[in-house]
């Protein structure tokens, strides 16, 4: 790919759920731009035990990427991640992430959506799905882009290509996403929200005081 090519990913378990057929083709009818590249990474088929459609799905896809033009597959990259390497895959996803102008995660359903996190706190703008946990997690038009219909092509590409035309604004949302992230769903904010509802429920259960605890000698 060269250098200063522009590269759209989508990194997701090969699950029908999360649509790599819809970015395939939304990429060959909607993003057909000479400079503008396409990676789909997943894990290892068979790596994974509650995902047995894996090698299904997969197959179904390069089927399609071989129905594409030679320039179309020339620019649409396929990438299958080792998973008995974990720092291996970690490094490899993380290039990937770093890499990208654009993450995209066009599920057709989702809970929380670990990978579009992922792109938020590497400050990349994420276009994706109005669904389950996806629209907890990006503000539409601050943090990220959402698409009301999953099937929406036309719509996924438009958001794509205006995030392409402007950097200013890719990079705006980039750093509001990763902001995000961190003032909402790193740990130490989920600990803060604990404490917060601890302290509103007065008279349930016993104070520390009453406890009777004692410090280690």
């Amino acid at each position: 790919m060269p250098r200063d090519a522009k590269l759209v990913i989508q990194v997701s378990r090969w699950d029908a759920l999360k649509d790599h057929l819809g970015v395939l083709e939304c990429f060959a009818n909607h993003l057909d731009e000479p400079n503008l590249h396409l990676a789909l990474a997943g894990p290892a088929p068979g790596a994974i035990a509650d995902d047995p459609e894996a090698a299904a799905v997969l197959d179904r896809l390069v089927e399609a990427w071989q129905g594409l033009t030679d320039d179309q597959r020339g620019r649409a990259h396929l990438i299958v991640l080792p998973m008995n390497d974990l720092d291996e895959n970690g490094t490899m996803v993380n290039a990937l992430q770093r890499r990208a102008d654009v993450i995209v995660q066009k599920s057709v359903a989702e809970g929380f959506g670990l990978t579009v996190a992922e792109g938020m706190w590497k400050a990349r703008p994420v276009v994706a799905s109005r669904v389950g946990g996806i629209q907890d997690q990006i503000v539409d038009g601050e943090s990220g882009v959402l698409i009301d219909d999953p099937a929406d092509l036309e719509g996924f590409g438009r958001a794509i290509h205006e995030l392409l035309a402007d950097s200013t604004r890719a990079e705006r949302i980039g750093k509001a996403a990763h902001r995000r992230i961190v003032d909402e769903f790193l740990g130490v904010s989920r600990l803060r929200d604990y404490v917060e509802l601890l302290a509103g429920l007065d008279g349930i259960g016993p104070r520390p005081e009453s406890l009777g605890a004692t410090r280690p000698s």
